[in-house]
C-alpha cells in the first residue's frame, strides 16, 4: 500500500525542487533554520502561566500583542525592502528578533514582557515581505507558486521540528530555549548576509537598467497609494478573511473540545495533523495545482476552509477534530503559496516589497483579531456560533475571489492601471532624491 503512494510523492518532489536558482535555496536554508529554532511562540503561552504565574488572560493577551507588532512590522519592513535593499531588511529584522528572544530569557515584569513580544512582532514582520520580494526577484513568474510553497513547506517543517525538540528540551527550561532561538536566528542572519545576494531592483531604472520614469514614480509609492490599486485592494481585503480563518482554529479548538467534555491533553495531538500533513503532503499538491489558475486555487481553499472550519461544529470526538483539521489544511497548503504569487504577479517591480508588506498586514490583522473575536464567541453565543461563521465567511471569500478577481489574475491577461505617486518634478543631475519611509 505504501508503494504507491511514495513513488508520486518522489517523482513530485523532484519535479518541484528543480530548476530554481542558488539563491533561493540561501533562502529557503535560512527560513529552516529560522523556524527549527522558533521556540518563543511556540511555548510563550507555558512559560508565562507555569513558570512565572501569570494568568491565561494575560498570556493571550500578550500573544495577540505580537500580532498587534506585526501590523506595523509588515508594512515598515516592505517599505525598507524597496527602500534600503531586501538583505539589510531581512537581517536587521532578524537580529531584532534574536534580541527579543535573549530579553525574554532575563526579564519579569509584565510589562517589560509584553513590550519585548510587541517588538518582536515588529521585527519578525518585517523580514517577510523582504524575503517574498526576494522570491519575486530572482525566481521567474511561471515558477514563483511552487517557490513560494518550498518555502512555506520548510517553515512548517522547522515549525514541527522545533516542537518536537522543543518539547523533549523542556528538562533545560524555558529560558534556555529562547536562549536557542535567539542563536537559531542570528545564525539565519548570518545566512543571508554571507550567502544571499541583493536583489533590489535600482532606483529609478527599468529591468534593462535603463532610466525609467514609471520605475521612479513606483519608488514614491505610499501605502495609501498600494491600497489605490483597485484589483490590490480587493485581494488584500479577501485575503484578511482567509488569513483570519485560518488563525481562528489555533485558539477556538481546544476551546472547543474542552467545553465538549474532552481531556486538555487531547488537543495537541488533533492541532499536530496540521503540521504532518503540510511536511508530508505540501509537494505533492503542489504538483497537483501547478497547472490550476489562481482565482480557481483560491476559491477551492477558501470553500475548503468553510467546509473544514464549519464541520467542527459537528465534531465531537478527537478523530472528528482531526479530519475537519485535515480539511482546513489542505486549505491553508492551497492558498498560502497563490496567494503570494497573486500579490507578486500585482506587484510593480519596484514595489514589491510594499505589496507583500501591505499583505503581510492582513495576516498581522488577522492574528490579532481572531483570538480575540474567537474566545469571545465561544464563551458567549457558542462554539457552533462560532465554526458556522467561519463556514459563511469561507463562502463569502470564495465568491469574492470567482466574482472579483477572475479577469485581473489571469495569467494572459494585462494589469489593470498601476498606482502612481503624485507627480513631482524630476531631480536634476545634481540633486539627491529623498527615501523617506512611506
Amino acid at each position: 500500500m505504501s508503494i504507491p503512494f511514495v513513488v508520486p510523492l518522489i517523482r513530485s518532489a523532484r519535479s518541484t525542487v528543480s530548476g530554481l536558482p542558488g539563491g533561493f535555496w540561501w533562502l529557503w536554508l535560512s527560513t529552516l533554520v529560522n523556524r527549527t529554532g522558533a521556540f518563543v511562540l511556540t511555548f510563550l503561552s507555558l512559560f508565562l502561566t507555569q513558570e512565572l504565574g501569570f494568568s491565561g488572560w494575560y498570556a493571550g493577551l500578550v500573544i495577540a500583542l505580537h500580532g498587534l507588532g506585526g501590523i506595523a512590522g509588515a508594512p515598515l519592513g516592505g517599505v525598507l525592502s524597496d527602500r534600503w535593499g531586501r538583505r539589510p531588511t531581512m537581517v536587521a529584522g532578524q537580529l531584532g528578533g534574536a534580541v527579543g528572544a535573549l530579553a525574554l530569557a532575563v526579564v519579569t515584569s509584565p510589562w517589560a514582557i509584553a513590550a519585548v513580544v510587541l517588538l518582536m512582532g515588529v521585527a519578525m514582520q518585517a523580514v517577510r515581505p523582504a524575503i517574498s520580494a526576494t522570491i519575486a526577484d530572482q525566481v521567474p513568474e511561471p515558477d514563483r507558486r511552487r517557490a513560494y510553497a518550498l518555502n512555506y513547506w520548510a517553515l512548517n517543517l522547522g515549525f514541527a521540528i522545533a516542537a518536537t525538540g522543543g518539547g523533549a528540551a523542556l528538562v533545560l527550561g524555558y529560558r534556555t530555549l529562547f536562549v536557542v532561538e535567539a542563536c537559531a536566528v542570528v545564525l539565519c542572519a548570518l545566512i543571508v548576509f554571507l550567502k544571499l545576494p541583493e536583489t533590489r531592483p535600482e532606483a529609478g531604472q527599468g529591468e534593462d537598467g535603463e532610466p525609467d520614469p514609471e520605475a521612479e514614480a513606483q519608488q514614491k509609492l505610499s501605502t495609501l497609494d498600494i491600497l489605490r490599486d483597485g484589483p490590490f485592494r480587493t485581494l488584500v481585503l479577501l485575503s484578511l478573511l482567509v488569513c483570519t480563518l485560518f488563525i481562528t482554529p489555533w485558539v477556538g479548538l481546544p476551546l472547543t473540545m474542552t467545553g465538549a467534555g474532552l481531556p486538555p491533553d487531547s488537543y495537541g495531538p488533533v492541532i499536530a495533523v496540521n503540521g504532518v500533513v503540510i511536511v508530508a503532503l505540501q509537494l505533492l499538491v503542489n504538483k497537483v495545482t501547478e497547472r490550476r489558475k489562481p482565482v480557481t486555487l483560491l476559491v477551492v481553499s477558501s470553500l475548503l476552509f468553510a467546509v473544514g472550519l464549519g464541520a467542527t461544529a459537528l465534531a465531537g470526538t478527537p478523530v472528528m477534530f482531526a479530519a475537519t483539521v485535515v480539511v482546513w489544511t489542505l486549505g491553508e497548503m492551497v492558498f498560502v503559496p497563490v496567494n503570494a504569487a497573486a500579490t507578486a504577479r500585482l506587484a510593480p517591480v519596484h514595489a514589491r516589497g510594499r505589496y507583500q508588506g501591505v499583505m503581510g498586514m492582513a495576516w498581522s490583522v488577522g492574528g490579532f483579531v481572531a483570538p480575540i473575536s474567537a474566545g469571545w464567541i465561544v464563551e458567549g453565543p457558542g462554539p457552533a456560533v462560532l465554526w458556522l461563521s467561519c463556514a459563511a465567511i469561507g463562502a463569502a471569500a470564495a465568491a469574492g475571489y470567482g466574482l472579483l478577481l477572475r479577469r485581473a489574475l489571469s495569467e494572459d491577461a494585462p494589469r489593470e492601471a498601476e498606482p502612481v505617486a503624485p507627480k513631482s518634478p524630476r531631480p536634476s543631475a545634481g540633486e539627491t532624491r529623498e527615501k523617506q519611509p512611506s
